[in-house]
């Protein structure tokens, strides 16, 4: 009769192996980064103002029911899992990320946040991107602890990651307030070249923590999204200076992407040109099946664009029709159109290439 010492050891092999296993016929795991765009319900467990865990948001989602999820359905992430033939990634924050569910990869964005660590101040606690970082090497010790060390890297660095910043550092930092203090220290040119030396170091931080294959997502059109045209918009054009910020910050990130990739002598990072992407629709909207791009589907005020989506906000009946869901996001349906860019564009919106060409890549 084996000894209680070696039934331990022999339990503990066949249970490191069946995770071992697991990674080994898996979807390749995904990794998320950043803010509203992106957060799937890390911010339901804070104490913040920047939540979305109340109707009507996730009306369209499967379960009907608000998930933190700034969408009335499914976000970016969720879409991109999809194609990857992967299960949602569950929020880091959620009790239910335990086990083999962790080897699915997490979610570790959260509303608000910006590269710069006075963006959102007014969001109160938030996870800003230095405490994203550090959940993910907090991830990586939890993940170890179930496979081992090789094989967690081995995890992560076959990952997909995504990470989706800078919006916020113009709407809740630059343009927060008529006379902001960055203002006072930066013109908007400077400020933007500013923030992407900032955004660099972070980039080069997920790097060092073993990322390998990194889209990285601008900007959208800042200034045509509902809440700027109710707040900054003359006769329902584009507001000129958020759209400005839009125009000078992707190209200033395709150029630091490009510059990092080489200095690291391979294509780890992806850019993606979202003010491109998202002009499509915005500009024409008809052509895309929208009725409109210029009033959210839910909100208040003109373009239905200000404050925040309530269960007393305007609610459109058909979400499918409308390119913004509230002031500030896209419906499900313009996220579906962005993540099928994001896998098949041209390299006016991909730079050096796109998830599906990454993907025949990496299964080579």
């Amino acid at each position: 009769m084996p000894s209680p010492f070696f039934a331990t050891i022999f339990l503990l092999v066949l249970f490191i192996g069946t995770f071992v296993s697991c990674t080994e016929g898996a979807p390749r795991a995904f990794f998320v980064f950043g803010d509203s765009l992106v957060d799937n319900g890390n911010n339901n467990y804070l104490l913040t103002s920047a939540r979305a865990d109340s109707p009507p948001y996730g009306i369209d989602y499967p379960t009907h029911r608000p998930t933190g999820r700034f969408s009335n359905g499914f976000n970016i992430p969720d879409l991109i899992s999809q194609e990857l033939g992967a299960e949602a990634t569950l929020p880091y924050l959620d009790p239910e990320l335990t086990g083999d569910k962790l080897l699915v990869g997490a979610n570790f964005a959260s509303a608000g946040i910006g590269i710069l660590n006075d963006t959102g101040i007014q969001f109160a606690n938030i996870i800003r991107i230095s405490m994203q970082l550090q959940n993910f090497e907090q991830y990586q010790s939890r993940v170890s602890a179930l496979i081992g060390e090789e094989q967690t890297e081995r995890l992560v660095n076959g990952a997909l990651v995504l990470i989706t910043l800078g919006g916020n550092d113009y709407v809740n930092n630059y343009f927060f307030t008529p006379v902001s203090l960055r203002r006072l220290q930066y013109n908007l040119q400077d400020f933007s070249v500013y923030i992407i030396s900032e955004y660099r170091k972070i980039l080069m931080r997920l790097y060092d923590l073993g990322a390998r294959r990194v889209l990285v997502t601008g900007s959208g059109p800042l200034g045509c999204v509902p809440s700027s045209l109710a707040s900054r918009s003359v006769n329902g054009e584009c507001a000129e200076e958020p759209q400005r910020a839009s125009a000078i910050f992707n190209p200033l990130l395709v150029q630091m992407i490009q510059g990092l990739n080489q200095e690291l002598g391979s294509d780890i990072f992806v850019a993606a040109n979202a003010m491109e992407m998202q002009t499509n629709f915005i500009t024409n909207p008809q052509a895309f099946g929208f009725v409109t791009s210029k009033i959210a589907c839910c909100g208040q005020g003109p373009y239905n664009g200000i404050g925040i989506c309530t269960a007393s906000s305007n609610l459109c009946p058909n979400r499918d029709l409308y390119a913004f869901w509230d002031p500030f996001h896209p419906s499900e349906r313009a996220n579906k159109i962005i993540v099928q860019t994001l896998f098949t564009g041209s390299d006016k919106y991909m730079t050096p290439m796109n998830l599906s060409t990454i993907m025949a890549i990496d299964s080579l």
